[in-house]
């Protein structure tokens, strides 16, 4: 009902006086076009165009205009008119987006992807560490897994001596405050690394191993209650792209945005999420579950990325970023009941 009611609303604004030309977005994706958050794009595009009845419309490119590192940039230079990109893939440039990525936030990504988006939307802050891009909404992927093909990780001490590709951001933090030895890669990288034994490892959501082609790969995974680790996306319009709509265009786009596409991408992620599980038990791989002292170990040794986090929020300009920060995790335990 709640779709349907958007869906109409979007079409009944736009109808009303307006007149001007199709209008069409250049959209790119650095994925494979099977790949979840590609799918959930398409959606969210043929929503568009379904609610305009055809007066705003995608033009989704083959392949992507950028390698996903410079997808930002590539936006908000017009090169695209949309994409999405992960946070942690240009170091240092986002604060405020790191709050998405501690360990043990949540089982699956719809209800972190609606809190979230809901959280970071009501600070205007989350949306002004994004110049030049029209933010459309925040999401995540599922919980992190430690994923690798040397030996079971069922302790803090069986971390050392692996090698481990990660995706950059609170995660690399993670990871130092674990003693693990890291490399900064791109999801995308992770296959050439692991069959050719430059990495042993690399931390992922369930879905990527299919989705990267390394389920015949990795022989163990490690789950933990809540997730390892988690990642931050942001999906985004070109700003100069969104200040020529029109009004009823922006009313139509902004109605799809904010949680309803968080909704899109996270249930799409936990679809293939479940998946991935599945044949990840059809493959053998040999999957540990992080018992309580281990859980307990971690939390102990990450305990200050949190407040490290919150001191870095205030100081570039979020106020009562502790407060914030219960704010999300209440309201994911919200969403997820």
């Amino acid at each position: 009902m709640k779709k349907a009611s958007l869906a109409l609303f979007a079409l009944s604004a736009f109808a009303v006086g307006h007149t001007s030309a199709q209008t069409v977005f250049t959209v790119s994706s650095w994925l494979p076009p099977t790949h979840t958050l590609s799918m959930a794009q398409k959606e969210w595009c043929d929503l568009i165009e379904k609610n305009t009845a055809g007066k705003l419309k995608c033009n989704i490119l083959p392949r992507g205009v950028s390698a996903a590192p410079g997808t930002y940039d590539a936006v908000k230079s017009g090169l695209a008119d949309i994409s999405y990109t992960v946070h942690g893939y240009t170091p240092g440039r986002f604060v405020y987006t790191q709050m998405a990525e501690f360990p043990f936030l949540g089982n699956t990504s719809e209800p972190i992807s609606v809190a979230f988006n809901k959280v970071a939307m009501k600070n205007p802050q989350f949306a002004g560490e994004h110049q030049g891009v029209k933010v459309l909404s925040f999401f995540t992927h599922g919980p992190g897994i430690v994923f690798n093909t040397k030996k079971p990780i069922e302790k803090v001490d069986d971390l050392a001596g692996l090698k481990f590709r990660v995706g950059g951001g609170m995660v690399n933090e993670i990871s130092k405050a674990l003693a693990m030895n890291v490399t900064l890669k791109p999801a995308p990288d992770s296959y050439e690394l692991l069959s050719g034994g430059v990495m042993d490892g690399t931390l992922f959501p369930a879905e990527s191993t299919e989705s990267f082609k390394i389920d015949k790969i990795i022989k163990y995974a490690t789950t933990f209650p809540g997730g390892l680790y988690n990642t931050s996306f942001v999906f985004m319009m070109n700003q100069a792209k969104y200040d020529k709509l029109s009004a009823d265009e922006k009313k139509a786009v902004d109605a799809i945005s904010g949680e309803p596409a968080a909704r899109l991408f996270g249930r799409g992620w936990d679809k293939v999420d479940l998946r991935a599980l599945a044949l990840m038990q059809a493959n053998g791989v040999k999957v540990s579950k992080a018992d309580a002292k281990f859980v307990a170990d971690v939390k102990g040794k990450t305990s200050g990325l949190e407040a490290k986090w919150v001191s870095d929020a205030q100081a570039k300009g979020l106020p009562n970023a502790a407060k914030v920060l219960a704010e999300f995790r209440a309201e994911i335990a919200k969403q997820e009941k």
